[in-house]
């Protein structure tokens, strides 16, 4: 039971996308993106170099670049090869032991140029969703994110099952329509057409990338700057000395008193952050996302 045959279709037109029922603002600061699935085995499965595939490829990677521009958390979702059959469960069933562990199967197509690390993961997965068995709630938890715009292939399949469970985990959806691909353009329109109506917010690229950029970064960078001027002087520092967004601030020599120190000067500015806050996660960049979810949204 290996993929269907999939024929060349054209990719819908941003002027063809379905209403939506939420009005979300796609925000970078409260954003991360989910690049679903794309490894060789699934996306040769569409004809080389034509539609959709083609739209599919240029607008995943552009999607890409932005978010590591902005510094935005981006997870690859992959599927494993050569699965046991006890890990593979159901999925047999429909589609047969999927794919092997060679290189051209599993590897995330290198049109991406996907690099593991910090802000770059491989998120393995064994059945549709990207949430399940996974630590991709976690995860966004962890970074204080709260939207995730979601990519790759296939639409009906692990893409709109990831945007419903992200839904019912509040965490809102954003379903890039010329950024995914199906079997069929019946199936690919029938989920933006679900996801626009029931779990997520549909969008062009082109509207992503735009939303994106307006997000003003200038208050990230204040932030940033005040905290790392704190640091350098709570740690007697310089401030030449960088310090790295994910880089854990007790391995830097920040201990509990000069932490409640800290935390008495942010609050006295209006930040309404505690103790716990800041000493569960002693990041640069959780310190700065808390401190903006702590702000009114839009």
């Amino acid at each position: 039971m290996p993929l269907p045959k999939i024929d060349a279709y054209a990719m819908p037109d941003p002027s063809e996308l379905p209403s939506n029922r939420a009005a979300w603002q796609l925000d970078v600061n409260r954003a991360a993106l989910l690049v679903h699935d794309m490894q060789g085995y699934f996306i040769n499965a569409f004809p080389p170099a034509q539609s959709p595939v083609r739209e599919l490829i240029a607008n995943v990677r552009g999607l890409c670049d932005v978010a590591r521009s902005a510094s935005m958390p981006i997870y690859f979702s992959a599927q494993p090869g050569d699965q046991d059959p006890s890990s593979r469960g159901l999925l047999s069933d429909f589609w047969g032991p999927g794919l092997s562990k060679a290189s051209f199967d599993q590897d995330i197509i290198p049109e991406l140029n996907f690099r593991e690390g910090p802000n770059e993961v491989r998120l393995t997965k064994q059945r549709y969703s990207a949430f399940q068995r996974t630590e991709l709630l976690r995860s966004l938890r962890a970074h204080g994110r709260d939207q995730l715009i979601i990519c790759g292939v296939y639409a009906h399949l692990g893409c709109l099952l990831t945007a419903t469970e992200a839904f019912m985990n509040d965490v809102a959806p954003f379903f890039v329509a010329d950024a995914v691909a199906d079997f069929t353009v019946e199936l690919h329109q029938m989920s933006l057409r679900y996801a626009a109506g029931r779990c997520a917010l549909t969008l062009s690229t082109e509207q992503a990338i735009s939303a994106l950029a307006r997000t003003p970064m200038a208050d990230r960078a204040a932030t940033l700057a005040h905290l790392r001027e704190e640091l350098a002087e709570l740690l007697d520092e310089s401030e030449d000395v960088p310090i790295a967004p994910h880089e854990s601030l007790f391995d830097r020599g920040l201990d509990s008193i000069r932490l409640m120190t800290l935390v008495d000067r942010l609050q006295r500015r209006g930040a309404a952050i505690t103790f716990g806050d800041l000493a569960e996660q002693p990041t640069l960049h959780a310190w700065a996302t808390l401190i903006e979810h702590h702000s009114p949204r839009r």
